[in-house]
């Protein structure tokens, strides 16, 4: 299956990068090269650009795409939160911008075998790295009742969790859950249909939503690289993060205001004392939402929050 994703907020993306001639620009996810694609018409022939991803097949896609631009791409299969030590094998110091689009791409979503979808049978999969040896299956029929409970609840925020645990457990019992339709039908059944029937939409997002994050780690990922990542930023440096979910939304959030005011002195305190210092703005007060424009023509961007610092180096 060929590699199809649509980038969401391209164009608000590349813009708050402040793209120039001669930067160095990272691409966190590089996916199918979208942003990338755009940020290297930006920089005019010169610059460098570096694209992370860990995903075998968004790796041969990208390269593909990318493949005019030539020695400006340098091209890592790694994870995000090693892009310090990317950076450093590379021998680059300082980036002038730097690019995470954290949803599930579409050609992961579309494509079966990956184990993404809930509507469509296939195995229960979900690695983002296929060299990583825990699959969803795993998960699923290795994990306790309470374990499941707290992953559904607390990455699926759904609120019938614990049924939905509950049942898993019943029927891993009878015979190993290994195919996305076979816990799809599992989850279905957890839910009240008059529940289901009010709501609308899969009963069973939430869960896969959950089990992937589990498996990916990818709040950890996410909480752990931030820092990481502003601290590389050269001065007016920017970092541009879009989320899918309000888990992912609050770490940036947060994350981003601890780095523009990071003082712990008490608020009655005439001066600073405790000597931390910003590391720069939040220039998006509310987070940047897709247009009615792009709702129209690509669903997925539904949710979609973008969210963008720039650094300020403090000698």
């Amino acid at each position: 299956m060929e590699f199809n994703h649509k980038s969401v907020l391209l164009d608000e993306t590349v813009d708050s990068l402040n793209v120039k001639s001669g930067g160095i620009y990272v691409d966190g996810t590089l996916g199918g090269g979208g942003h990338s694609y755009q940020i290297l018409k930006r920089m005019n022939g010169k610059g460098r650009l570096i694209g992370i991803d860990q995903d075998e097949d968004a790796i041969c896609a990208a390269t593909e795409r990318l493949r005019e631009y030539g020695d400006m791409v340098t091209i890592v299969r790694d994870n995000y939160c090693n892009i310090k030590n990317v950076l450093d094998n590379l021998g680059i110091t300082g980036v002038d911008g730097i690019v995470l689009d954290l949803g599930v791409s579409s050609y992961q979503l579309d494509t079966s075998e990956r184990g993404f979808s809930y509507m469509e049978d296939g195995p229960l999969d979900m690695r983002m790295d296929n060299r990583k040896n825990i699959t969803a299956e795993d998960i699923v029929n290795d994990y306790s009742e309470m374990e499941l409970f707290h992953i559904i609840r607390d990455y699926g925020e759904d609120k019938f969790a614990k049924n939905i645990a509950k049942h898993i457990v019943m029927e891993r019992q009878k015979e190993r859950i290994t195919t996305t339709g076979q816990l799809a039908d599992i989850v279905k059944a957890a839910i009240p249909m008059k529940v289901r029937a009010a709501k609308g939409g899969h009963p069973a997002k939430k869960t896969f939503q959950a089990i992937r994050i589990e498996l990916n780690r990818e709040l950890d990922v996410l909480k752990q690289s931030i820092d990481t990542m502003i601290d590389l930023l050269n001065d007016d440096g920017r970092l541009c993060i879009i989320t899918f979910h309000s888990l992912e939304d609050r770490i940036v959030k947060n994350s981003f205001r601890k780095n523009e005011n990071p003082c712990t002195c008490p608020p009655d305190f005439p001066v600073c004392v405790c000597g931390k210092k910003s590391k720069g703005k939040i220039i998006t007060r509310k987070p940047v939402v897709p247009s009615a424009e792009e709702l129209e023509e690509n669903r997925r961007a539904k949710s979609s929050k973008l969210r963008v610092f720039e650094r300020k180096v403090i000698e």
